[in-house]
């Protein structure tokens, strides 16, 4: 019975963040990648305000799998990598924390450019 009720908490948490996402989209003139923009540096900030954390350790991979998510790694990363570098941890932080994350989404989408048939709008 208690893992139902984490699905619960990471389905909850998962799905409030992409009803805000298509609320934004059907609801306002923001284009999608404008709202991808916002979504990962609201990341960024609620994790620096303290606020995503407790929202993470709620959802877990309701919080962790959308795109906020990635904000909040890159923050977390770069926070971890400052203290362990100093200032160089500010360039480098973030990236290091993503890293597979970023690889994943290069070789999808390479492989998905293998079979899309582009056309010219």
């Amino acid at each position: 019975m208690d893992i139902f009720l984490e699905y619960g908490k990471v389905f909850l948490t998962g799905g409030i963040i992409c009803t805000i996402g298509q609320i934004l989209i059907d609801k306002t003139k923001i284009t999608p990648a404008r709202i991808l923009t916002l979504f990962v540096t609201l990341g960024v900030v609620l994790g620096f305000l303290g606020i995503y954390e407790p929202i993470y350790n709620f959802g877990q991979c309701g919080a962790s799998v959308p795109i906020s998510g990635f904000g909040y790694s890159l923050y977390k990363g770069t926070v971890k990598a400052i203290a362990e570098q100093g200032f160089i941890g500010i360039f480098t932080g973030g990236v290091s924390a993503t890293a597979g994350g970023i690889a994943a989404a290069v070789v999808f989408g390479f492989l998905a450019s293998l079979f899309a048939k582009p056309t010219i709008k």
